[in-house]
């Protein structure tokens, strides 16, 4: 692991890796120097209500995200530390405020991620993404590393927010899946 941590930060300060192109792309930089680019998905927000709430009025109401599919086409293993070079609109904001890094619970046809619940007796909670912690740095002009030192098997989704934006929609997801 540390021999990997040299090689990357040698191969930064060479400028062999360079930034991805657009606001928002994300690559999975390898032990090997080499990039695998984020799938981006399109998502949906759906809320849906338990059976119960319909039969006797008390139960709990989710809004999820969801993705088609099963699983990412984007693929990594879970060996070593996973590092992830995210492109934002500049890197001057702490980037834990505005990249979000989450599990899905992955189905046979689709991946989904609980947004917010509200109960008839429990009441609401929202931001009940499951989030996935990391460490992050700058990278280039305007873009940030992610470091994550500890990830299960699974299928992920990543948003970045832009912070200059008063009205933006998250309706645009990268996902990877780790084996």
């Amino acid at each position: 692991m540390c021999l990997f941590g040299l090689t990357a930060s040698s191969f930064f300060a060479q400028g062999f890796v360079k930034e991805p192109d657009f606001i928002g792309e994300a690559f999975i930089l390898k032990a090997d120097s080499t990039s695998l680019k984020l799938e981006k998905e399109t998502v949906k927000i759906k809320t849906k209500a338990g059976a119960s709430m319909y039969i006797v009025g008390i139960g709990k109401v989710k809004s999820k995200i969801e993705v088609d599919g099963c699983c990412s086409n984007s693929r990594t293993s879970s060996n070593n530390d996973l590092k992830i070079v995210v492109k934002s609109v500049d890197n001057l904001t702490d980037p834990l405020s505005i990249i979000s890094l989450f599990k899905f619970d992955d189905k046979k046809k689709v991946r989904k991620a609980e947004l917010s619940s509200a109960g008839t007796f429990s009441g609401g909670s929202n931001n009940n993404l499951d989030y996935v912690e990391f460490v992050g740095e700058k990278f280039g002009e305007s873009s940030y590393l992610i470091t994550i030192t500890s990830i299960d098997i699974g299928e992920y989704g990543m948003i970045v927010r832009n912070p200059n934006s008063l009205d933006e929609k998250s309706t645009i997801v990268s996902t990877f899946g780790v084996d």
